[in-house]
């Protein structure tokens, strides 16, 4: 890695060395199923022992099915992480945006969550209805009050309803509301609604995904902030001309919690993928990804450009290896936040 900062001066480059165990214990029954998990992420600078670090991630999870037309799943995880890029926002496996400032002290955090999705009818059914609800906590661990600020709760909610209008397609309404509950920052308590139409579906020619737009407003509890309001969409469709070749392309629009010079973040974001296989063990991947970060309350905004390449090869049951390659360039207006990267790097993943 040719920049581990992701900084615009003063870059410092490494050989890093990762080692990412992962343990899961499941069982199933009739009616239920039950996960347990564990990863450990531990990486090595061989050019600054500093940043040296050991991540940790729980998850548990828990399907009932209690009939055709009730299942619920259940879900609680916590991650203890530290991440030496400083600039760029994170998103962690629970899906929580982690912004993260603009000190060149490594971010240190945890985050817990415990929530659910609860859905009626039947998979089958001309309508159906989710409820979805969650809770989640960061906090940081570094020294002094650095990132303080941006601790917080969050509470999002949602319900989604689905009709279906064909065999394998449902048109869907979804609310959201989530709240936002800072630690040691009022003015930043809020809440965000949303409201989302689309459709979702399933190996239609070829293609399946889920499509929605709507609005968004961030409403703040305080008049610090002024509120903000706009457009909002997620999508993300899958096709596979080919067996052996898959695009995936996604793409969304947002608020987000701000960072230390904004009240809040309008991120869009989108991401195309191709899995192609050329031989029997033989496949690579393609993959391009676009941010527009714009801070609202501030004239920055950041424009961030990933390119990846990469190739494995399937050489036992069990033992995939791999090389690949990742350009990630930020151009933003504001002071030393753009950046370019270069990671060069060999992977070995082995599977019991």
């Amino acid at each position: 890695d040719d920049n581990i900062r992701a900084v615009e001066k003063n870059t410092q480059s490494s050989w890093v060395t990762g080692v990412k165990p992962k343990f899961v214990l499941s069982t199933e029954g009739r009616n239920s199923a039950y996960a347990l998990s564990y990863q450990l992420d531990n990486e090595t600078y061989a050019s600054s022992h500093d940043d040296d670090h050991t991540d940790h991630h729980f998850d548990a999870d828990a399907g009932f099915q209690f009939d055709a037309r009730n299942k619920l799943k259940l879900n609680a995880g916590y991650d203890k992480v530290e991440d030496i890029a400083n600039d760029n926002l994170v998103t962690t496996d629970n899906g929580l945006i982690v912004p993260q400032g603009n000190s060149g002290e490594a971010a240190k955090y945890t985050t817990a969550n415990v929530g659910g999705v609860y859905t009626f009818g039947a998979a089958s059914a001309l309508t159906q209805l989710e409820l979805g609800a969650n809770y989640e906590e960061l906090r940081y661990q570094n020294s002094g009050d650095f990132n303080e600020d941006l601790e917080r709760n969050t509470t999002p909610l949602r319900a989604t309803g689905y009709y279906r209008v064909a065999p394998k397609t449902r048109l869907l309404l979804e609310g959201r509301n989530t709240n936002y509950d800072y630690i040691n920052d009022d003015d930043s308590d809020s809440d965000s609604y949303a409201m989302l139409v689309g459709a979702t579906w399933d190996a239609t020619a070829k293609t399946s995904g889920t499509i929605k737009f709507g609005g968004e407003k961030l409403k703040y509890d305080n008049s610090t902030y002024d509120d903000e309001s706009g457009s909002t969409w997620e999508a993300a469709v899958k096709w596979a001309p080919r067996t052996y070749s898959t695009f995936n392309l996604s793409t969304a629009q947002a608020y987000s919690p701000g960072n230390d010079d904004s009240s809040a973040i309008d991120a869009q974001t989108t991401k195309l993928a191709w899995n192609h296989s050329w031989l029997e063990r033989l496949s690579s991947d393609v993959s391009y990804s676009y941010t527009d970060n714009a801070y609202q309350g501030s004239d920055q905004q950041d424009y961030i450009d990933i390119v990846g390449v990469g190739l494995t090869y399937n050489m036992r049951r069990w033992l995939d290896i791999g090389v690949g390659y990742k350009y990630a360039t930020s151009d933003s207006n504001f002071p030393d936040n753009s950046y370019n990267r270069n990671i060069y790097a060999i992977n070995f993943k082995a599977s019991l």
